[in-house]
């Protein structure tokens, strides 16, 4: 069964396996103990810690492990902002950082910290010049993810460094997503990383604090791993993680270039689903990115529902739909950039993806895709102006056959209303793509939602039917939403 969400965990590669298995029989003592079996440990985790350091491009004594990529974050986060606090309490971050930053930005503001966002392009990239444009006195710390979690957009670190460093502030760097590819390059001051996103076990993680970066680690403090991550250390784990680190960073500066390789095969991807698939809409950087992610949305689509239906079909992917969540809301990721968030599939091969498992999804897709619509009443290859009503028995994200309103709800503005209250994703596009072509060219179709991923996708489907999206407006229940027919 093809696995396409390395981006969330990937599978443990051959030689960390062998590197915890032998470490479990070698590794097992204390590693802080002088008698020979702690001093044998102790070597391993030493050894450990220079190899890492070399993946990284830091000295080991800068490095140190830590229970998870997540506690990495947050250890790094606050022990810079407590060691700045006479600077100030402000803390910056990109709007589309890993949710391990937006929970400690969290804690930080309730302990009366302030945090600030830099905005992102459709593509999901900040602006060197908007982080340079953010930067203030009291700016105690810089958060930038190496490339996104969801989209694979890389960020321009190496630039925001320099800004960083040129104004006196630190820069953290969540590398999760990107170690396995390279070096973060750029004068960054923190860096953290997470062992399962490269091959290595879940469980370890990795913090860096360059030399002369100003450093206070919170919480009781513990003698090991220089205060900065309490416990006794996971040795097997550790030893496997760098092993496999080590080994994966090896293997593309030595051998062929599988990050060359899995690039090509997600260019494949880029291309033909837009071709296979009517409606979608592949999101990310085309250019600026890792090599083995790529996101796509399409129209009309239960995500949830999508996501089961690959399943079945023995693909396991990821998505940043709200309807694969409890939550009912759209990744942040997506809603930051602005795009389409339905139907919403993130593909990441892992090493050793084949061309021909390649094939075979982009074969899978399109008929998965058409049977999902199908259930929503929106028959593949369809207009938006000739999508027909919703079929029965469709879920629980159907729509009846009539959801117009027979008249403009109180306060609106005149034209067509669509009720679409209480009902999930697709179904607020689904109606208005059925009553858009009904009404004359320059009149109103006004959506009414309490779904939060119709903010996302009713201004997206709009970009994409070349529709005129006037605006939001607040309504009884939920939001109204307003368009303007141009074609």
């Amino acid at each position: 069964m093809p696995y396409f969400d390395a981006a969330s965990a990937a599978p443990l590669h051959p030689v960390a396996r062998d590197a915890l298995l032998a470490s479990l029989d070698e590794g097992w003592a204390d590693p802080a103990r002088l008698y020979r079996e702690g001093r044998r440990a102790r070597l391993l985790l030493d050894a450990a810690r220079e190899a890492a350091a070399e993946a990284v491009g830091c000295r080991p004594d800068e490095l140190v492990f830590t229970p998870s990529g997540t506690q990495a974050v947050h250890s790094g986060i606050f022990g810079a902002l407590a060691a700045r606090r006479r600077v100030g309490r402000r803390l910056l971050h990109s709007s589309v950082e890993h949710s391990a930053v937006l929970h400690a930005a969290e804690v930080h503001a309730a302990a009366g910290g302030t945090v600030s966002e830099v905005a992102v392009d459709r593509a999901g990239r900040v602006a060197a010049e908007d982080v340079a444009a953010a930067l203030r006195p009291d700016t105690a710390l810089v958060c930038l993810q190496s490339a996104n979690h969801e989209v694979g957009t890389e960020q321009p670190v190496e630039e925001v460094a320099a800004l960083c460093r040129e104004a006196g502030v630190p820069l953290l760097v969540d590398a999760a997503q990107s170690l396995q590819w390279g070096r973060v390059p750029g004068a960054w001051s923190l860096l953290a990383g997470s062992a399962h996103k490269w091959g290595g076990p879940p469980g370890v993680g990795l913090l860096v604090v360059r030399k002369g970066t100003r450093f206070s680690p919170q919480g009781p403090l513990d003698e090991r791993e220089s205060g900065r991550a309490a416990g006794f250390e996971n040795l097997p784990a550790i030893v496997a993680a760098a092993a496999s680190l080590r080994a994966v960073r090896a293997a593309a500066e030595s051998g062929p270039d599988e990050g060359a390789r899995l690039r090509g095969l997600v260019e494949t991807i880029r291309a033909r689903v837009p071709e296979l698939v009517p409606d979608v809409e592949v999101v990310g950087d085309p250019v600026h990115r890792l090599p083995h992610m790529v996101t796509f949305s399409c129209l009309y689509v239960d995500g949830e529902t999508l996501l089961h239906e690959l399943d079945r079909a023995g693909f396991s992917v990821s998505s940043g739909s709200s309807c694969t969540s409890s939550t009912l809301i759209p990744s942040h990721v997506l809603r930051a950039m602005g795009v389409l968030s339905e139907g919403n599939v993130r593909v990441s091969l892992p090493y050793g993806t084949s061309e021909a498992e390649v094939d075979r999804f982009l074969e899978v897709l399109p008929e998965t895709v058409r049977s999902v619509r199908d259930r929503l009443g929106v028959p593949a290859g369809e207009s938006a102006a000739t999508v027909p009503a919703a079929a029965d028995g469709a879920g629980a994200g159907s729509a009846p056959e009539e959801a117009v309103a027979p008249a403009p709800a109180e306060g609106s503005p005149a034209g067509t209303v669509v009720d679409a209250l209480g009902r999930r994703c697709p179904i607020p596009v689904i109606e208005l793509a059925k009553v858009i072509g009904r009404v004359p060219v320059g009149d109103t179709v006004t959506v009414l939602s309490d779904d939060e991923a119709a903010r996302l996708d009713i201004p997206a489907w709009c970009a994409m039917r070349e529709q005129e999206y006037v605006g939001e407006r607040a309504a009884e229940r939920g939001a109204a939403y307003v368009v303007r027919r141009r074609v």
